[in-house]
């Protein structure tokens, strides 16, 4: 069983930046990936940011360039830098990770205001 706790959403005016931090209960170097979801109101959940055990890293397009999805394996803990966010980019980000099994995370909740 692996346990994921989302940290570091909030509220935040367009242009503006967050990190969102996934810390993992077991070894992060173990999963076969690591990703980020989110889910707006309304909406399906859809894949942000993935980032496998090799290193490679897989971006919806309608973040690349303005996202990076990141690890510290000392700290079993994956990040998601936000960078020039758009109020369509608000939602409940959930951290995701894959071992033979999906985990999921509780969500943390990104507002971008206009």
């Amino acid at each position: 069983q692996v346990t994921l706790v989302e940290s570091g959403g909030g509220l935040v005016q367009a242009g503006g930046s967050l990190r969102l931090s996934c810390a993992a209960s077991e070894s992060i170097f173990r999963m076969y990936y690591m990703a980020w979801y989110r889910q707006a109101p309304g909406k399906q959940r859809e894949l942000v940011a993935q980032l496998t055990s090799g290193g490679s890293t897989n971006y919806a397009d309608s973040v690349k360039g303005r996202f990076t999805i990141s690890r510290d394996n000392a700290k079993n803990t994956v990040y998601l830098q936000m960078n020039s966010l758009k109020p369509e980019d608000t939602a409940v980000y959930y951290c995701n990770a894959f071992l033979g099994y999906n985990y999921w995370g509780q969500g943390t909740q990104v507002t971008v205001s206009s």
